[in-house]
Formats: C-alpha cells, sequence, structure tokens
C-alpha cells in the first residue's frame, strides 16, 4: 500500500532526528555561496529552523522533503506528462552512460552540496571533482534536438509538473507544522550547546590570546 503524504514526512523527520545527535560544527572554512536549496526555504520556514541554525543541520532535513516532493512529481508524470516523461527518460539513460557520476547515491545530508571546497587565491587545484564529472558528461553524445512544437508542448508540461510540486510543497509544509515543536527541541538538545560551547571558546581566546608565560606585544 503506498504510504500517504503524512507518513512519508513523519519517516523523514524521524530519520532526521536519529541523525541529528551525530551532527558536529564544521571546522573548515564556510563557503560563500549560498545554498539555493536551503535559503529561504518555506520547509525550513515550517518547522522554525532559521538563519540562527547552522547550514549542516537545515539541509538534512530540506533535503528529505525534497526527495518527497521529487517523488510525488515523479509519479505524477509518468502518468500524465508523456513527452516530459519521455525526456526525463532520455536523460536518464544518458546520465547513466557517464563513467563518473559523484553526486549520485549521496545521503541527504550532503545530496546538493558543492562537490569541491572554495578555492584558494594563489593555490590553484591540480583537478576538481566537478571537474572531472563534467568531463565524463561531455564525453556524453548530447540528446538530439526538438522541433519548435515539441519545445512548446515541453514547456507546458513542464509549467504543470511545476504546479504539481508547488502543490506538494504546500501540503509538506502544512504537515511539518505538527512536527515543529520536536524539531525545535532536538535542536536545543544536540545543536545549540554546541553552538554555545564554540562561542564560550572563542570568548576565552580573545579574552586571553596568549598563553599563560608568553611574551605580550614586547611587555617582558
Amino acid at each position: 500500500m503506498e504510504r500517504s503524504l503524512e507518513t512519508q514526512v513523519s519517516q523523514a523527520v524521524d530519520a532526521w532526528l536519529r541523525w541529528l545527535p551525530r551532527w558536529q560544527p564544521a571546522t573548515h572554512r564556510g563557503r560563500i555561496a549560498p545554498c539555493r536549496r536551503c535559503i529561504g526555504s518555506p520547509v525550513l520556514s515550517a518547522v522554525g529552523l532559521g538563519s540562527d541554525v547552522p547550514h549542516g543541520v537545515q539541509h538534512g532535513l530540506s533535503t528529505r522533503m525534497k526527495a518527497i516532493v521529487d517523488a510525488a512529481v515523479a509519479e505524477y508524470t509518468s502518468r500524465n506528462l508523456p513527452m516530459l516523461q519521455a525526456e526525463l527518460d532520455q536523460q536518464a539513460a544518458r546520465n547513466r552512460a557517464r563513467t563518473y557520476r559523484p553526486s549520485e547515491g549521496l545521503e541527504p545530508e550532503f545530496d546538493g552540496l558543492p562537490l569541491d571546497p572554495e578555492p584558494v587565491a594563489g593555490a590553484p587545484f591540480l583537478f576538481t571533482i566537478s571537474g572531472l564529472a563534467q568531463e565524463s558528461d561531455d564525453a556524453v553524445p548530447e540528446l538530439p534536438p526538438l522541433s519548435s512544437e515539441a519545445k512548446a508542448a515541453l514547456r507546458q508540461e513542464v509549467g504543470l509538473a511545476d504546479d504539481y510540486a508547488n502543490m506538494i510543497g504546500r501540503e509538506v509544509c502544512a504537515v511539518l507544522l505538527h512536527h515543529r515543536l520536536r524539531v525545535q527541541a532536538a535542536v536545543a538538545q544536540h545543536v545549540e550547546p554546541q553552538i554555545e560551547a564554540m562561542l564560550a571558546e572563542l570568548t576565552r581566546s580573545l579574552d586571553a590570546p596568549f598563553e599563560p608565560g608568553a611574551e605580550r606585544g614586547g611587555e617582558p
């Protein structure tokens, strides 16, 4: 029996809650570019995960909700939008022909994140994961071009799919409202203490930047 949307959302939230105790603050440099999946996400707003919550915490939940919406849209497309489905099937076959697919099969906490770290001025990479993936993609023949009529019909079906995705997204947000309290309680238990500890450590290092006995700005 097909699971209801409420069940899917509840199980996804449960999975995120099981993962959350393993979250730790990142120790590397943050990225400059914002995550387009998470910034301004109505899903995150529905459960009260605002900008004060670390992105890694947000991303695992928003990605799980995106997977639910994507699955619903895929089913709707297969039943009602034959031209779009055919185009997606061709694209999927092309993707399978690539020899290197580093962005596939990732855990929700990493899905959709950049494949490479931010570049450092004066220290170029010998190679990048995204560059290798692009080389693999370039080696696969492009899909055959569409006629003007086919493009117009495809755009219409894409619009219908987008409308359906927005509808499912709103329903997901409505269901998430019922999980808001336990999501926020989990953040208070597992995330906020780590952030407070980092801030306390930063305060200590700013108040006492030198080890005892070390020279201080020319003092003996």
